[in-house]
């Protein structure tokens, strides 16, 4: 008799259901795993039967045939451990398959028997919740995590015995975990960085709230000492909340990656990535013969920080042009293609020159024409197009940097009118499926954009004056719309045009005139 136990795997952060058949038929002692598994799941032929003896109980004296169905979906990984040994111990009669029919097990198993954290659980239950399983069985590690979400009941197992007694006599109790006491908690975060401490630079501070408040990319130009990176970092530190939708898809993207700290099952923290111009193509977007996220889904629903940004090789910046338009990266494969969501907010810092003096008042540039314009050819068009806000960050004269008397505005206060914007966004937006200015589309634009009469004969000269593309036309609107609602204004005013083209207007072509 064939028997079968669910379980799930993943696809890129989908999980799809697997079913485990079971048969043992009369031949040499032997174990064969059928059903595109990869070799993580072959090598669970000798833990499993280790595990299976080593915890007391027989092994079969047959041939043990696993089918991984179906058996054109590629399975990889070591959470196939657990529902394959059930399935040999249920065909050796120690466990009733009936008792079995609403369960799914996800789990690694070790040689004595002992049940291992695998990544991806929260997919994988996810997964399984949609195809109406009820009850899972997981690594007492990964089991706070697969309950985020509250409508499956998930039970941490630590041994291979646990999970037999718990259909024989002693239940293994239910995992509960209060989603809500985890998402509260981010408003008692410590930041390393506050903009307390910076010095001045109130434009670039401005610029930088109202990317936070719409999530719009934003580009720092500035001489070096300027403050870019400084304010780069206290940018987190002004970042809103995350809702409950967006930690649980982040939840997903760093718990397929291996990323999630076990005392901590959901992201409550905005992601603020970092990466060095040494990066190749596949590290930023993700790759891989079994793809893998990249830095720009690793950063999703939060900030990808490029510093030196034309420091990096023009083809690892032109990658990016697809995902800050659509949100999300397909990575392609030859037997199947990966959808990844990618909408961050890409926050640049640069220098105008190779030495980094064009512009400044204080000390002579040394570039030649040619080497400025070789520098600042790896920025192309249309992937300036794609930043919303483009602000020069000037040194600060001596004057500037002595002053003491000065009391600059902290994190927490420009935090709170961010929060406030977005929650003018999200009541407007409940009804579309977007939580951001920035993400608002063409259809949407017009509904939630619409400008008076002097707005837009304001905006035919500034389209005409300024050359400005289609993209980048929408990409004023939006930012204007994240302006206004900063300033609590229902629609979109003069005043607040003005504004975004003020940051749409700086144009890097400018500074190759000496």
């Amino acid at each position: 008799m064939v028997n079968i136990i669910k379980t799930a795997t993943a696809i890129g952060i989908n999980a799809y259901e697997v079913s485990v058949e079971t048969d043992v038929v009369n031949s040499l002692p032997a174990m064969s795993i059928v059903g595109l598994p990869d070799a993580s799941i072959n090598e669970a032929r000798d833990r499993v039967r280790s595990a299976i003896k080593n915890s007391g109980y027989s092994f079969p004296s047959k041939k043990v045939v696993v089918n991984l169905a179906p058996a054109d979906l590629k399975k990889i990984g070591t959470s196939f451990d657990l529902p394959i040994a059930i399935g040999i111990l249920t065909e050796e009669e120690v466990l009733d398959s009936e008792k079995l029919k609403d369960y799914a097990f996800i789990g690694e198993l070790s040689l004595d028997g002992t049940i291992r954290a695998v990544a991806g659980v929260l997919p994988l239950v996810l997964g399984l919740k949609e195809v109406g399983i009820k009850n899972v069985i997981v690594p007492k590690e990964n089991a706070k995590e697969a309950a985020l979400n509250g409508e499956v009941n998930v039970y941490g197992a630590t041994h291979l015995t646990d999970v037999v007694n718990h259909f024989i006599e002693t239940k293994i109790t239910p995992t509960v975990v209060d989603v809500s006491a985890y998402l509260n908690s981010q408003t008692n975060q410590n930041y390393p960085f506050d903009f307390k401490d910076v010095k001045g630079q109130h434009k670039a501070k401005k610029a930088l709230e109202i990317a936070a408040a719409g999530g719009h990319n934003l580009l720092m130009i500035g001489s070096p000492g300027s403050g870019k990176t400084l304010m780069a970092k206290c940018f987190a530190s002004i970042l809103p909340p995350l809702e409950l939708s967006e930690a649980l898809e982040l939840t997903k993207i760093y718990s397929i990656c291996g990323l999630l700290p076990t005392d901590e099952p959901l992201m409550v923290k905005r992601p603020y990535r970092s990466v060095h111009h040494t990066a190749s193509a596949n590290g930023i977007i993700g790759g891989g013969s079994s793809p893998k996220p990249g830095e720009i889904t690793l950063a999703n629903r939060g900030v990808l920080f490029l510093d030196e940004m034309v420091e990096f090789p023009r083809q690892v910046l032109e990658v990016l042009r697809q995902p800050l338009e659509d949100g999300e990266i397909v990575i392609s494969r030859a037997k199947h293609s990966v959808k990844y969501p990618a909408k961050f907010m890409l926050l640049g810092a640069m220098n105008p020159c190779p030495c980094g003096f064009l512009g400044d008042k204080e000390k002579q540039c040394t570039c030649s024409d040619f080497q400025i314009n070789r520098y600042l050819s790896k920025l192309s068009g249309p992937l300036l197009d794609r930043i919303d806000l483009q602000v020069d960050v000037p040194r600060l004269t001596p004057t500037e940097l002595l002053a003491t008397t000065e009391i600059e505005e902290d994190s927490a206060t420009i935090r709170k009118r961010v929060i406030a914007a977005r929650k003018i966004q999200a009541i407007r937006y409940k009804n579309d499926n977007i939580l951001t200015n920035s993400e608002l589309t063409s259809e949407l634009i017009k509904k939630y954009c619409q400008l008076d009469s002097k707005s837009q004969e304001l905006m035919k000269v500034a389209i005409v004056k300024y050359q400005l593309s289609g993209r980048r036309y929408d990409r004023v609107l939006k930012l204007a719309r994240t302006i206004a609602d900063l300033a609590n204004s229902e629609n979109i005013q003069q005043i607040h045009l003005m504004q975004a083209l003020q940051y749409k207007m700086f144009n890097i072509e400018n500074y190759t005139n000496k």
